[in-house]
């Protein structure tokens, strides 16, 4: 009796490894697994369902195929694919799921969330965040060309890079970047539990809190990184 937690994978076509490595998880570990919670950011960058990318295709065969042997798979969207939308879940088998949602794993409630609403320091991101969540703004998004909307994702990758390095000069990039100490106790109190998993921040570490356990899933650039959640434990490793 096993679930298992994945986020931050950031599959794109120039990491084909990284990809080749996903396909092995699904179709072996997870191919045994009570369900499957990817935790946002499947992909480096999602401009919409009608996509015709290679990786697109291949992960969605891939993630069907595991629904289809019975293990359910959940999927949470993160910042770089917030625009992955109904069509291609059904494409890939799997079920969308709200940011925050809470879940009931072995008998104890657990808060899943991507993990960029708990970085409220950066101010300039989450300005981004709540205009690009809007659904005017998704759907004037959408209705452009392919062509013009993949080019503003490399304009607002590289834009993000950008802020990172600023970060980096002031020093502040460690601190504005993480979970805001304050925004995961409102957040334990708010939902009335006492664990929460979450992707985004690439410091993959469990923390205990006196609101509770928060347990935070690596990225996937260089390896592969699972959280493995039985009834009795819940272990965080690479792969």
């Amino acid at each position: 009796m096993t679930t298992l937690f994945i986020s931050d994978l950031h599959l794109d076509p120039e990491r084909p490894a990284i990809t080749e490595l996903f396909a092995r998880f699904v179709g072996g570990e997870a191919r045994e697994a009570d369900a499957l919670y990817i935790l946002g950011d499947l992909f480096e960058a999602w401009v919409g369902d009608d996509d015709p990318s290679e990786t697109g295709r291949l992960v969605a065969e891939t993630l069907h195929a595991l629904s289809d042997s019975g293990v359910p798979v959940h999927f949470m969207r993160g910042n770089r694919d917030f625009l992955l939308g109904g069509e291609y879940a059904r494409r890939a088998g799997m079920t969308i799921l709200p940011d925050p949602a809470v879940v009931v794993l072995y008998g104890k409630p657990t808060l899943l969330t991507h993990g960029d609403l708990l970085c409220t320091d950066d101010l300039a991101y989450q300005q981004f965040r709540a205009q690009t969540r809007e659904p005017a703004w998704q759907d004037r998004f959408l209705a452009q060309p392919l062509e013009a909307r993949l080019a503003f994702a490399q304009q607002a990758r590289a834009a993000s890079q950008a802020h990172q390095g600023g970060l980096k000069a002031q020093g502040t990039m460690e601190a504005i970047t993480d979970a805001s100490p304050a925004a995961v106790a409102e957040t334990f109190a708010r939902y009335g539990i006492d664990r929460m998993i979450h992707g985004h921040t690439h410091r993959p570490a469990v923390h205990e809190t006196d609101g509770g356990t928060r347990i935070v899933l690596g990225d996937w650039y260089e390896q592969g990184s699972v959280l493995r959640v039985t009834p009795d434990s819940a272990e965080l490793s690479a792969l």
